[in-house]
């Protein structure tokens, strides 16, 4: 069966760093459309970042210029650079393929996509 696993999240001040690692087992990163998502308390669940194959990468209006997405093919690992994070990042942080484009209520809950088990990421001020 196919299964992401993501790793690096945890607290951190603002205006520093994190970077995700997400990995997966049964699927291929390459070839396929892929993303970051995240869901704060309260808060619906965000598209990122998000790739599509032989596609250009969208990232959300608020993380632009903040965040950059990166792919190792070889070692069908992908990868989300945070910097200059702010306190409003503080969320769940998923990897997902083949997930959907647009925003949703609930990453726990989305029907469409491989997900992993989310990262939590806390800013604070």
């Amino acid at each position: 069966h196919v299964q992401l696993v993501e790793s690096g999240g945890g607290p951190v001040q603002a205006g520093g760093s994190l970077r995700l690692s997400c990995t997966a087992s049964g699927f291929q990163f390459d070839g396929s459309d892929w993303g970051g998502y995240r869901q704060g308390a309260g808060r619906k669940c965000e598209v990122v970042s998000r790739k599509q194959s032989d596609s250009s990468t969208d990232y959300a209006e608020s993380v632009k210029g903040r965040f950059t997405i990166s792919q190792d093919v070889v070692k069908n690992m992908v990868y989300l650079q945070m910097n200059d994070l702010k306190p409003e990042d503080t969320a769940v942080d998923y990897c997902a393929a083949e997930g959907p484009a647009w925003d949703s209520d609930s990453c726990v809950n989305a029907e469409s996509g491989y997900w992993g088990q989310g990262t939590q990421v806390t800013v604070s001020a």
